[in-house]
């Protein structure tokens, strides 16, 4: 048995989902659950849809929702995170200060100007959450990290943090599904070797029955009505580099 602690556990979307991914293996089916926020309605929310699930699925793990995430972290083996500092609210200036001088962003939170203003805010915090993990959590606790700018605030936790941090993200598996669309194929015939996190994945191999083709990315997906549409910039990056 061991310990398993959210921070940012209000975060719906994420939080349900990774849990029901978390308990389908039968190893982690006899785990200590504590999710932490400090929104502490989405907290209760949460916690209640998930406690729902686990009830359901004829599971006893009973959750400890708390506001105080060293209590949660206190003797946890893994930690994942997946909060947003400064919520929308921040991250409305990450757009709209740029665009005031011109620089209009895809997206902002994990690149450009967009993505360092949101990583001075996300990476003093998670800095802060690498303090009390190295306090309170077991030793060698691995900390899981979902929130961006995912790159700049993993790479700050292992290196200034002194927390073994690993970024995750699902874009890796949806671009996967896009390559294997534009095929025409089924993802699962699709072999992919790819570089970086979340907005900055690198799909460096497409194999389609052992054979090569992420030469021909370019074309196939230029040719998607859904891909022209809202993928341009997507399409320009690989026409740039060649593909």
């Amino acid at each position: 048995m061991f310990k398993l602690a959210v921070i940012g556990a209000g975060s719906i979307g994420f939080t349900r989902r990774l849990i029901s991914d978390i308990l389908t293996v039968p190893e982690f089916r006899n785990i200590d659950i504590a999710f932490t926020d400090i929104n502490s309605d989405n907290l209760r929310m949460v916690t209640e849809l998930v406690q729902r699930d686990i009830y359901e699925n004829g599971l006893k793990i009973r959750i400890n929702a708390t506001l105080d995430r060293r209590e949660a972290f206190r003797n946890a083996k893994y930690i994942i995170n997946c909060v947003r500092i400064g919520m929308l609210e921040a991250f409305t200036t990450d757009v709209e200060i740029p665009l005031k001088y011109g620089v209009d962003q895809c997206v902002g939170d994990t690149l450009c100007i967009g993505g360092i203003m949101y990583g001075q805010r996300g990476v003093a915090a998670m800095l802060g959450f690498c303090k009390d993990i190295r306090e309170v959590a077991l030793p060698g606790c691995i900390m899981l990290n979902y929130s961006n700018p995912n790159a700049m605030v993993t790479w700050a936790c292992n290196k200034y943090g002194k927390v073994p941090t690993f970024g995750l993200c699902h874009g890796v598996q949806h671009g996967h599904e896009q390559i294997a669309r534009a095929f025409g194929v089924k993802k699962d015939e699709v072999d992919i070797i790819c570089a970086g996190l979340n907005h900055q994945t690198w799909y460096i191999s497409a194999k389609i029955g052992g054979v090569e083709r992420v030469h021909e990315l370019y074309e196939k997906m230029s040719s998607m009505e859904n891909m022209q549409k809202n993928e341009k910039i997507r399409l320009d990056v690989l026409k740039n580099f060649g593909y």
